[in-house]
């Protein structure tokens, strides 16, 4: 959750459009001040405005491609990248409302999806997954260590940042788009390409990342060798139901619609639940759970603690019955 002694005062000072649906940001401070500097991998959260009249926060990737500066330097400014998504909240439609000379609250930059030094790195993006992951790039680049990248898009209105790659990585830059390829990227066939000692480094939709890790795990590959990070929160099971979820301590007992996460209404029930990502990767939110099974989805928990049903990441698992008693 946001603490507001940390959250910065950003005016957003560059806006380039490089495809119909991705927007590029430069955001600077008021006061001309350096901003706190950054490691590949890093993002800033910045508060939005949503259309029911309230605000929220959105997780943004910084976008550094400097090959000759040292990592963690303080910074001049912050570069993202934002992707329109009609069919959200909102939050990227309030971003792409944005114009010069405005100014964001925005949190300083946080690693959850740090860049480790191994023997090979290879890169994974899709979509607008590419912010942090051609940062990576430039850090492999700036260090000398070994890199290569796989991007991939459902058509080239998709892939963004598509020069700047090939000028940074040359033929060490793969590009996938399904509409040329005839279909999604073999997820397999990169694994299969990957030496021993080479980590993957992933960023991108849900499917994508499921792909990866049910091959990864398929091929005994150690979970360790893979690093990943959602762009967006998992979406919705077409056949989810809603179900009653009893607060022990408070002595509250929630409905948890269909088409809603059980940590927003914890939220709208004026609880304060610790949380982060929304996604399912950090594990702040995990909750204990008295009685009913959980339907995990999440990435943190392994198989023996998904099987003992006594923990779960309320931001996007559910229950696999009609009642779950928590101890909150």
């Amino acid at each position: 959750m946001s603490n507001p002694s940390t959250v910065l005062s950003l005016r957003v000072a560059e806006i380039r459009e490089l495809t119909p649906l991705v927007r590029w940001l430069q955001l600077e401070g008021v006061d001309a001040q350096p901003l706190p500097g950054y490691d590949a991998g890093a993002h800033i959260r910045v508060r939005v405005a949503l259309p029911d009249g309230t605000s929220d926060w959105r997780h943004y990737s910084l976008i550094d491609t400097a090959t000759d500066a040292p990592a963690g330097r303080a910074m001049s400014g912050y570069t993202i990248a934002v992707r329109r998504e009609d069919a959200g909240r909102g939050g990227s439609r309030f971003m792409h409302g944005l114009s010069v000379g405005q100014v964001l609250e925005v949190e300083p930059p946080r690693n959850d999806f740090p860049l480790g030094q191994h023997a090979g790195t290879v890169l994974l993006a899709g979509g607008i997954g590419i912010t942090p992951i051609m940062s990576m790039a430039a850090d492999c680049l700036r260090r000398g260590a070994p890199v290569r990248m796989v991007y991939a898009g459902r058509d080239p209105g998709s892939l963004a940042f598509v020069p700047e790659l090939q000028a940074l990585l040359g033929e060490r830059l793969r590009l996938h788009v399904d509409a040329e390829a005839g279909g999604p990227l073999d997820v397999a066939a990169v694994l299969d390409g990957c030496a021993p000692e080479e980590h993957i480094y992933v960023c991108g939709p849900q499917p994508m990342l499921d792909a990866v890790l049910a091959t990864a795990e398929q091929r005994g590959w150690a979970r360790e060798r893979v690093h990943f990070e959602l762009f967006t929160a998992p979406a919705a099971g077409a056949g989810d139901q809603p179900f009653e979820v009893v607060l022990a301590q408070a002595g509250i007992t929630l409905t948890v619609p269909a088409d809603r996460s059980l940590l927003d209404c914890l939220i709208d029930a004026g609880q304060d639940p610790l949380y982060d990502c929304k996604r399912g990767e950090c594990g702040v939110c995990a909750v204990t759970v008295i009685e009913g099974v959980p339907d995990h989805r999440d990435y943190v928990l392994n198989a023996k603690e998904r099987e003992s049903g006594t923990v779960m990441h309320p931001c996007v698992s559910r229950c696999q019955g009609k009642r779950l008693v928590l101890e909150l």
